[in-house]
């Protein structure tokens, strides 16, 4: 019986030893955020390129009053960073957990969510002082990321909660597209446009990513690396890490950034729009075959195609001919259509365009 016993608690105290051993390694691997995240504006100050937004945040946090806030424009322009850094600085690191509530995209945005998850949070009343001593306003914060995304009923409900609990709560929506939103709730709120980020504000804030993450970069990679994000900060910092993580102790070059990043070489699109130009619709067929075949997104050899056409010389009534056909196409990918087939249709159009010019 003892041996049994002995047998019984030998495999127990294994793994505790494991866990044991494994607990700094688990505790180095939690440290090691993204740096979207380990960059993201701490204060309303640091915000980028978006000057009026900041002003009257500013003003707000001083006179310790914020409106109703709706916040829309393209992805990755500081929508969400402004908001969370100004709800740090109305209620410090200790009350931000308790008065602040987050919704994103990977929560439910039906009229579900709306009547028990914000209404409940939105009823609770809170003290106008912080554990330091300061002041803070006596009301809570409710960020709507993604607003667009809610339904028409989930919109419509959150707008007689935005009336019921002005006393006690302040609501922040977030969206890309203003149009989708009910104009009810956008008469509601102080409406604030983010532009897209500058190219020299991006190329000031990687170089000052790169000098204090140590990297080694060319000048082409940071330019292409700005080129490509197209006015969205957060797309670019992604792009760095990745080409970081992949050319460690190595010069970050144009090149790693372009495979990255995805994008078709020019000189492949520059081979296909050559072909619609002068070949035939076979040499056609099987260039957009190969394109489709690498893996390259039909989404971005659209956009590429887009910029090259609006560089060609052909006559105006010809471009436009084509940038209708270019939304049609853009419409149809989007709901899933076969990529290979609306490439060649929109590249065969370009082809018949391009013949009567």
């Amino acid at each position: 019986m003892q041996a049994f016993l002995k047998g019984a608690n030998f495999p127990t105290s294994k793994p505790q030893k494991e866990k044991s051993t494994a607990g700094p390694s688990a505790e180095k691997k939690t440290k090691a955020i993204p740096w979207v995240e380990k960059y993201r504006p701490k204060s309303v100050d640091e915000v980028a390129f978006q000057d009026e937004v900041v002003a009257v945040l500013k003003k707000s946090l001083k006179g310790a009053d914020l409106p109703n806030l709706l916040f829309y424009g393209p992805p990755g322009t500081g929508k969400t960073s402004t908001i969370l850094a100004a709800a740090r600085e109305l209620y410090g690191p200790e009350l931000f957990r308790q008065r602040v509530l987050e919704l994103n995209a990977s929560d439910e945005r039906g009229i579900q969510v709306i009547r028990e998850k914000v209404k409940n949070f939105a009823q609770l009343t809170v003290a106008g002082t912080r554990p330091d001593g300061k002041m803070c306003p006596p009301f809570k914060i409710i960020i709507l990321d993604e607003a667009d995304s809610m339904t028409a009923p989930a919109q419509a409900a959150l707008r007689r909660t935005m009336e019921k609990e002005s006393r006690t709560t302040r609501f922040c929506l977030i969206c890309n597209y203003i149009s989708r939103i009910i104009e009810p709730l956008t008469s509601r709120c102080s409406k604030f446009r983010f532009k897209p980020l500058a190219n020299q504000i991006q190329e000031e804030r990687l170089l000052e990513i790169c000098e204090k993450e140590k990297l080694k970069y060319s000048n082409e990679s940071i330019a292409a690396l700005v080129q490509l994000s197209q006015g969205d900060l957060r797309k670019a910092i992604t792009i760095l890490q990745s080409a970081a993580r992949l050319n460690a102790h190595k010069e970050i070059t144009e090149q790693a950034i372009v495979e990255i990043a995805g994008v078709v070489p020019s000189t492949m699109i520059d081979n296909l729009l050559q072909i619609c130009f002068k070949g035939t619709f076979e040499k056609l067929e099987v260039a957009v075959r190969n394109l489709v075949n690498e893996g390259y997104a039909a989404t971005q050899i659209l956009s590429q195609l887009h910029s090259c056409v609006l560089e060609k010389d052909i006559p105006d009534m010809q471009k436009s001919t084509i940038a209708e056909k270019m939304a049609v196409t853009g419409k149809c990918l989007a709901d899933g259509a076969d990529e290979y087939l609306q490439i060649l249709s929109l590249c065969s159009v370009i082809m018949q365009q391009a013949s009567q010019s």
